[in-house]
């Protein structure tokens, strides 16, 4: 018998089958079988809050950006983000000085 999928909401591996349905009791979301052929990734900040595309995150440390003499200073506010293809661990955004940044979700806080 097959290991159940991940949840694809949540990411959660704690989900059960009920007839054709699969279902994840952490957060409540149900999938048919097609659902969970491809789930994608879950992307999270710093604290392990779930992140979407045009969210407002927050830089929580000073970061170096190559390419640039201007640093990220602590409490930056990066608006309308986008998220990263396949890759649940970098961002895209810009600040009022820098446009075009590609970040590490472990540098960032939802705000």
């Amino acid at each position: 018998m097959p290991s159940p999928p991940n949840c694809p909401q949540c990411g959660l591996d704690n989900t059960y089958a009920d007839g054709a349905l699969w279902i994840c009791p952490d957060c409540g979301h149900e999938w048919g079988t097609d659902e969970a052929v491809a789930p994608a990734p879950v992307v999270r900040d710093s604290n392990g809050n779930v992140l979407a595309a045009g969210d407002t995150v927050v830089v929580i440390k000073d970061l170096k950006v190559k390419g640039s003499s201007i640093p990220l200073k602590q409490g930056t506010v990066i608006r309308n983000i986008r998220l990263v293809e396949d890759d649940p661990e970098h961002i895209e955004g810009h600040s009022d000085k820098i446009k075009g940044l590609v970040l590490k979700t472990i540098f960032l806080r939802k705000a």
